[in-house]
């Protein structure tokens, strides 16, 4: 899914943000609703970035949505539109999604298949909605490509994990390595995604590479990670330094929640709509790019809407300025 705001912010993010990695406080990033545009169009809950943490490890961008009736909000359908200097990550958990990009790839995103799109020096694809889907319900999420491989060819990776089940729980991994599941797909730096469900009154605890730091986004509400518990589509922070994690669930029935991690992001990126660059410049750059036709990011076959290129909104009358990480600003004072 794009990030089809009609009014996006420029972005500074910065890697290594929060507590020193001796702390394992858990911090709490509530999400916030940031409707996508349209007066039938879904509004998503975001919590990454946000002003006082801008990046776990190389995530950089974080939307949950759904359950979303589609029948009142008509679903999904977006036309194509570019990518930059970014891995798209896409998991659903009910619904289906047909893609289609700049690569010739047309695939579906199924609930508990993992579809990895990598747009580094430019892709362009489109989302729609398939016609027997009611309920769209899942995450979006973007991980910034170092600036090694911010120029990366085209690529899209699908996995299908196979579920694992432990003791009050299931696991499926889908980037990375948990509870002794490896996932071959490809990355530019070391992640871990996986969906973890929770039987209820259930207490899950994982062993976790330490040099990582790891963030829990709750999709239901009844979630606990280290004795905090966390709201429906927030979002629990811990630092590097934890080699295991306690989840738990509060609730009466089933929970569920997404684990994230990778070891602090060292780069500086700048995000502007659905491109990741290293200034404004890269951004201005990419912008013009797009609206002129250019063969950076390629054609998008088979899409079936009126709009075959999804104009990109106005940049901002003023250049990006870097924002005081106001985790480091606790820490350093």
């Amino acid at each position: 899914m794009s990030n089809v705001e009609t009014d996006p912010h420029e972005t500074v993010c910065h890697g290594a943000d929060g507590a020193a990695a001796g702390d394992h406080h858990v911090e709490v990033l509530e999400p916030r609703d940031v409707p996508l545009g349209g007066p039938r169009a879904m509004t998503v809950r975001r919590t990454l970035p946000q002003r006082r943490r801008s990046m776990i490890g190389a995530w950089c961008f974080a939307d949950h949505y759904g359950p979303d009736d589609v029948s009142r909000t008509g679903g999904m359908d977006v036309p194509p539109h570019p990518h930059t200097g970014l891995q798209t990550v896409s998991w659903l958990f009910t619904g289906e999604v047909e893609h289609r990009d700049s690569l010739g790839t047309h695939a579906l995103v199924r609930p508990g298949e993992l579809n990895l799109m990598t747009g580094g020096h430019g892709i362009a694809h489109s989302e729609v909605s398939t016609p027997g889907t009611t309920t769209l319900h899942g995450v979006q999420l973007w991980v910034a490509l170092p600036d090694s491989d911010r120029d990366a060819p085209r690529d899209f990776q699908h996995h299908a994990p196979t579920p694992v089940e432990l003791e009050g729980a299931t696991v499926s991994v889908f980037l990375g390595s948990l509870a002794g599941q490896v996932s071959p797909v490809r990355t530019a730096t070391p992640l871990l995604g996986a969906e973890v469900v929770l039987q209820a009154g259930a207490r899950l605890e994982l062993a976790v590479d330490p040099s990582h730091e790891h963030g829990v986004l709750a999709d239901t509400e009844g979630v606990e990670l280290a004795g905090t518990l966390l709201p429906r589509a927030g979002l629990g922070h811990l630092p590097p330094g934890v080699g295991s994690l306690v989840l738990a669930n509060r609730s009466g029935t089933t929970a569920r929640a997404l684990l994230l991690g990778g070891p602090p992001f060292e780069e500086e990126i700048v995000m502007w709509w659905n491109f990741v660059g290293r200034s404004h410049e890269d951004i201005e750059r990419a912008r013009e790019e797009w609206m002129a036709g250019s063969d950076r990011f390629g054609e998008v076959q088979g899409y079936a809407g009126a709009v075959q290129h999804l104009p990109a909104p106005a940049l901002p009358a003023v250049r990006i300025r870097p924002r005081r990480n106001a985790s480091r600003a606790d820490r350093d004072s």
